[in-house]
């Protein structure tokens, strides 16, 4: 005899037991124990199904290079901004350009080979002027310095190598030693070389008569040792006989000349006149007459 006990079965059911009751023989009937929750649970589901899509990654042929990084430049190379050039030598040009020609007052010339210069003391070394040029002037003077006029600009040159007359130009051939016809008492205790310039002076320039020559006790001088000679002159014509001694160097053999507070030597030839500090008065300051260093004995008259 088979009994059916719907609520045993569903009992059954519900827990998932699948134990029968030990003195019977159950058997469940279909069309009463499915329910929807046990045919879902029958229900065979693949495996596969269930698993999420595995992605497969791209060929490595197709994975996109990352892009180089620009080498980093240096801080001290990178470019820095222009460092502004000076003007002032463009300024000094366009003042230059801009200013209107100096008014010429005269002409004069100069006595030596003189520096041309573009502006007093902080000017530019332009050019050198030889002994005798002629040059316009303006009459415009600032302390030592003349302003003259060259291709229509300012220039400047040191006012006292100017002259209103023309410089003695070179001498040539011989040059006299004929005794001075004032005398030759100046020449006692002097070297052969400063009685040369005394009878070269004399035969030049018979007006001048007053000289200077041996001072014994004239120590530290070439006075003191005979190697030395003053022409007592001034002015223009002090001026005249200097360039015609510093032409004539070789000759006579001299050593140094100094007149109206400026040096000339030898060694120093190159440097032309130079000047020299204030010693106090006319004659410490040799405007009054021409001093006159011989070697001894080096002339060639």
């Amino acid at each position: 005899m088979k009994v059916a006990i719907p609520g045993a079965a569903v009992a059954m059911v519900a827990t998932g037991s699948a134990a029968a009751l030990p003195s019977q023989q159950i058997q469940i009937d279909p069309s009463i124990a499915s329910s929807s929750l046990q045919t879902a649970r029958e229900t065979t589901i693949s495996r596969d199904a269930l698993r999420p899509p595995i992605t497969t990654s791209p060929a490595p042929s197709a994975t996109p290079k990352p892009k180089p990084k620009p080498t980093p430049t240096a801080r001290h190379l990178k470019k820095q901004a222009p460092i502004p050039k000076p003007t002032a030598t463009k300024t000094r040009a366009t003042q230059e350009v801009n200013a209107e020609p100096p008014k010429i007052s005269g002409t004069k010339y100069t006595t030596t080979d003189v520096n041309l210069w573009s502006l007093p003391l902080t000017g530019i070394l332009l050019d050198v002027l030889p002994k005798g040029t002629k040059v316009s002037v303006t009459g415009k003077i600032d302390g030592i310095w003349a302003e003259v006029v060259s291709d229509g600009k300012s220039r400047w040159v040191k006012a006292q190598y100017l002259s209103a007359t023309k410089p003695v130009a070179s001498t040539s051939g011989t040059i006299s030693q004929a005794a001075c016809e004032s005398g030759s008492g100046v020449e006692d205790g002097l070297t052969q070389d400063a009685i040369r310039v005394h009878r070269a002076v004399c035969a030049k320039f018979p007006d001048i008569t007053s000289y200077g020559g041996l001072r014994a006790g004239d120590s530290g001088s070439e006075h003191s040792t005979g190697r030395a000679l003053d022409i007592m002159v001034s002015g223009s014509r002090g001026q005249e006989v200097a360039d015609w001694l510093k032409v004539n160097y070789k000759k006579l053999g001299i050593s140094e000349l100094i007149w109206a507070q400026q040096i000339w030597t030898v060694q120093r030839s190159g440097e032309g006149w130079r000047g020299m500090e204030d010693r106090g008065g006319a004659t410490a300051n040799h405007y009054d007459h021409v001093h006159v260093s011989v070697y001894g004995n080096a002339g060639t008259v």
